[in-house]
């Protein structure tokens, strides 16, 4: 068995000694090299470049997001984020997100030891999940063509009572994980101010969605938040779960709106895509829509079959566009996908589908 070869960036011994036995452990993870900073790595790096490197982003001598973007113009490689659980490490972890980071791990500044160990598990699942990255689709088209409505110009009809008359019913749910965030970024830029009420799970860490939301927010037509309880799912609007808590979709005399709740992980994840699905399902039916995209695991390939039992048009991004094509995958397995789309098709599906229900 080929072992993947992992390389450790971060300028604290503690981490890299702790990392180090974590990843080791594995039978199928082999730390090649555990260095201080990015100058030490690409020293390192010319020797024998890794599958996968774990990054820190607030280094001394060349920070993270600058180390990041220089191996993606030069050999674009599966990186995953070593961020701490702050303000200013959830908004510097989005631009090396955005720079084509894979995905994302987190550190407390107390407790390290303990923290890690604990969280061993999730740790080796990033390094796993990242090696399987198509990189060729880590880093999307960075304008998306803008979604054109049936008159063949964009619509600019605002998101008041004329529009509300028309899609209140209409809900689409989308679940993803590893490679989501790219994904979403060229997804949501595409779509025109008219587009449906969206809610998202996107498999994130506690802090870091509500910084991905606004970052969302700043650079797409549609308004994107972080999702609180009880808020109504709006066209022109999408609500992403909050790292940490699951989203339900709930029916509130003719309205929609979301409830975010604590409870167990489930299939690994909080939020979980299948607890967002499963809801939909239930109260949404036919008037729903759902799309599963990248991401490695199950999660959500259940609670798409349950949305496609209950009458709602599902589709599973297709292997070509996935960075890691493990959730649609799955989904395609079980039946649950009644289309297989490229991620490039995917906003006109949702407007397509939104035009059908006003026919």
């Amino acid at each position: 068995m080929t072992k993947i070869k992992v390389m450790i960036v971060d300028d604290s011994a503690i981490v890299r000694q702790v990392l180090q036995s974590v990843l080791n452990k594995d039978p199928g993870i082999e730390v090649i090299s555990a260095v201080a900073d990015p100058l030490f790595a690409m020293n390192r790096m010319a020797i024998q470049w890794p599958d996968v490197i774990v990054l820190d982003i607030e280094m001394p001598r060349m920070d993270g997001v600058t180390f990041l973007k220089k191996i993606m113009a030069e050999r674009p490689t599966p990186v995953v984020i070593c961020s701490t659980l702050t303000d200013k490490g959830a908004e510097t972890t989005m631009q090396a997100l955005s720079a084509g980071a894979v995905s994302i791990v987190t550190k407390p500044k107390i407790g390290l030891k303990d923290f890690i160990q604990d969280a061993a598990s999730d740790i080796t699942n990033a390094v796993k999940a990242a090696a399987k990255a198509n990189m060729s689709n880590i880093r999307m088209p960075k304008a998306a063509v803008t979604v054109r409505v049936k008159n063949g110009v964009e619509s600019l009809i605002p998101c008041g009572a004329s529009a509300m008359s028309k899609t209140t019913e209409h809900v689409v749910a989308i679940g993803t994980s590893t490679g989501g965030t790219q994904a979403l970024e060229y997804l949501l830029k595409a779509l025109p101010s008219n587009c449906p009420g969206i809610v998202i799970v996107q498999h994130m860490p506690e802090k870091f969605t509500a910084s991905f939301a606004e970052r969302l927010n700043n650079i797409c037509d549609i308004r994107v938040s972080e999702a609180r309880n009880n808020d109504r799912v709006l066209p022109g609007q999408a609500l992403i779960a909050p790292g940490g808590r699951h989203m339900l979709l709930k029916r509130s005399g003719a309205q929609y709106v979301v409830e975010v709740i604590d409870g167990p992980l489930v299939n690994r994840h909080k939020p979980s895509v299948d607890v967002l699905f499963r809801s939909t399902a239930k109260c949404a039916g036919k008037n729903a829509v759902g799309f599963i995209l990248t991401g490695m695991g199950d999660d959500g390939a259940r609670g798409l079959k349950d949305m496609l039992d209950a009458g709602a048009p599902t589709v599973a991004q297709d292997e070509k566009s996935c960075v890691v094509f493990g959730m649609p995958k799955e989904a395609i397995a079980l039946g649950a996908a009644s289309k297989v789309l490229s991620l490039n098709q995917i906003p006109q599906e949702i407007m397509r589908y939104a035009h059908l229900k006003d026919e």
